[in-house]
């Protein structure tokens, strides 16, 4: 699918559901990581994840494309257009958009960073961190004990 395609879609969408023209312009955003889609409120554009698309769907797609739609006619309004508002959220079972997007796979995660355990040597107290530290700066915050790294 292109941002071609995109746009006939986004605008058939806007039209048929909502009754109103989609006057901006709607195009696929491959950085976008996490979200289905993004309405932008400067440029009144609309962002899609490809990744949706891709792992779901045009059904996936569509359903994106009237909750981004909700923002987007509310805004141009002057209504509340956040996902807080009332407005936004009546708009929404109106019609029949989905709050959130299905899960989209990341790819690549984040590997667990290294622990480290200091383990205190006059009560025994373990300390769990993330991040490297001196034990020659630091002491035992229960009984003032030298600590010494475990792991």
């Amino acid at each position: 699918m292109t941002d071609r395609d995109l746009q006939q879609i986004v605008s058939d969408i806007s039209e048929q559901v909502f009754r109103k023209p989609f006057q901006h312009q709607a195009y696929f955003n491959k950085r976008l990581r996490t979200t289905g889609g993004r309405y932008l409120l400067q440029s009144h554009n609309i962002e899609i994840n490809p990744k949706a698309f891709e792992q779901y769907g045009l059904e996936e797609i569509e359903g994106i494309i009237r909750h981004e739609l909700c923002h987007y006619h509310l805004h141009i309004e002057g209504k509340g257009y956040q996902h807080r508002d009332a407005d936004f959220r009546m708009l929404l079972k109106k019609t029949n958009a989905p709050r959130f997007c299905s899960n989209l796979d990341q790819g690549k995660r984040r590997s667990i960073s290294k622990r480290y355990t200091y383990v205190c040597v006059k009560c025994g107290t373990n300390y769990h961190r993330k991040i490297r530290m001196n034990t020659a700066r630091y002491r035992c915050s229960k009984c003032l004990g030298q600590l010494n790294l475990k792991s």
